[in-house]
């Protein structure tokens, strides 16, 4: 298993592996064979960014059981998803902000992201794990109250692609197995989310090989599996945390 992270250091951004509170830098493409610079920087002295940037944010909609069966949705057969814009991508640490177009209610969800390493269109099931690079966890922050308030369209874009809400990191970890991991929301040092990745309804693998049918999967790109129950709304001055144990603890604080 390793931890990478980006980061930027003396007004230089960099990238490296993340080893206790210290960063071994490397060079070159993180997707393509990085190398050691031999180099070691202290967490403390740097700024931590997004961990890769995604040429797209892809999102699903009800791909938990336990959220579809509470929304008396009907189990979907392909999944559901979205795109969230890149202006929306904020990192670790950084402030989720209150739209200035936007009075309503701001939600969490927590949720596991998925991170493509190479290139990829029409793979398999089966070839589909070849393809992922690794796993950070992700809030897909949502403008609820404008997603349905218009009854001839769904606004999902709108709702989910205002500047900051498209959190994730702070890093990509590798060699995990995704189906034996629990995904923890903890708002104000309160657990809101608690949920496991075996109810989920397509699973990585799946998700990978059904959506690169439809679109070519680069490098770097992050799809978001989905969240389950407990999601809720935060109030300014909240601070919210995505946990999932082997992967990482996204923090922010929401103003």
């Amino acid at each position: 298993m390793a931890q990478w992270l980006r980061f930027t250091h003396q007004g230089n951004v960099g990238f490296g592996q993340l080893q206790g509170d210290q960063i071994a830098v490397h060079a070159g493409d993180l997707f393509a064979n990085p190398k050691a610079t031999g180099e070691f920087l202290k967490v403390a002295e740097v700024t931590i960014e997004i961990p890769c940037v995604p040429s797209k944010f892809i999102a699903l909609v009800d791909n938990f059981h336990a959220l579809v069966t509470k929304l008396e949705h009907t189990v979907p057969d392909e999944p559901l998803y979205f795109l969230k814009a890149s202006n929306s991508y904020l990192a670790a640490g950084q402030t989720i902000q209150v739209p200035i177009s936007y009075a309503g209610k701001v939600i969490y969800e927590g949720e596991l992201g998925i991170v493509i390493g190479t290139k990829c269109h029409g793979v398999s099931v089966a070839d589909a794990a070849q393809f992922i690079f690794g796993y950070t966890c992700v809030n897909d922050v949502t403008a609820v109250e404008i997603l349905n308030r218009n009854p001839g369209y769904a606004q999902w874009s709108r709702s989910k692609s205002f500047d900051t809400f498209g959190v994730f990191g702070p890093t990509i970890t590798t060699d995990v197995d995704p189906m034996g991991l629990s995904i923890k929301t903890i708002l104000n040092d309160q657990e809101r989310q608690n949920y496991p990745m075996s109810d989920i309804v397509f699973t990585p693998a799946q998700l990978v090989s059904l959506i690169s049918q439809d679109m070519t999967l680069l490098p770097g790109d992050v799809i978001a599996c989905g969240t389950s129950v407990g999601v809720g709304s935060m109030k300014p001055g909240s601070q919210v945390s995505i946990v999932i144990d082997g992967v990482g603890r996204l923090d922010n604080r929401f103003e």
